[in-house]
């Protein structure tokens, strides 16, 4: 029965996202009530608010799903004796390989429609940042499996937070200008290893700064 009961709340949840969604698009994020979006999905505005506390978590509702990915790559990673970022470097070429529009290179027109919506709306944004930070903080929990629980896991967890999106942007960014997500491919890929490898090496602080000049010796 618990079963049933989590299946029909699952499709209540899908089923208001998708109307919130749909209207969104038409219109705008910021022209659609709550109350249109409720009479569209066909519930009553407090039931809305029970599965949906804020307006802009209908429209984020698909990345609920991806909330805790990074954590379930890393432990399924390490029961396999694979390191965490090497699964999620290969876990991300297996997304990028199948243009998971997680990953910034799918060239779906409702998806493109939906990124501009989300990038070009700074309430959708200013929330996304909400949900990446409950899944940096579940990465975290699992990284600290390995490095211990402290500032050392949440350091690496945000690092790694940071490169999957910020790669995920520049594929948004280069589709959005008109290219493919096939034609991105191969540099998304590319660019994903550059990355992991930062990730491995560590950053070179001293980069891009002025080389001090040698102290002179002492004068005779």
């Amino acid at each position: 029965m618990s079963g049933l009961r989590e299946l029909k709340k699952q499709r209540t949840y899908e089923a208001i996202s998708d109307a919130a969604v749909r209207l969104f698009l038409e219109r705008g994020f910021d022209a659609v009530s709550v109350a249109e979006v409720a009479a569209a999905a066909e519930v009553s505005k407090p039931t809305l608010f029970r599965y949906f506390p804020a307006k802009e978590d209908l429209a984020l509702y698909r990345f609920a799903d991806h909330e805790d990915e990074s954590a379930r790559v890393v432990r399924a990673g390490r029961a396999a004796g694979v390191g965490a970022l090497d699964a999620l470097e290969r876990h991300l070429r297996e997304r990028l390989a199948a243009r998971d529009p997680i990953t910034g290179l799918c060239d779906d027109p409702g998806v493109l429609a939906y990124q501009r919506m989300l990038y070009g709306t700074p309430s959708l944004e200013a929330r996304l940042f909400t949900y990446l930070r409950r899944s940096e903080a579940a990465l975290a929990e699992e990284l600290g499996e390995v490095l211990g629980a402290g500032v050392r896991a949440r350091v690496a967890a945000g690092q790694i937070g940071v490169v999957l999106r910020v790669l995920a942007l520049e594929n948004w960014r280069r589709i959005e200008a008109g290219a493919s997500a096939d034609a991105v491919h191969e540099m998304a890929v590319e660019e994903a290893g550059t990355a992991f490898r930062q990730l491995r090496e560590g950053l070179d602080l001293d980069l891009g700064a002025p080389r001090r000049a040698s102290s002179p010796g002492p004068r005779a």
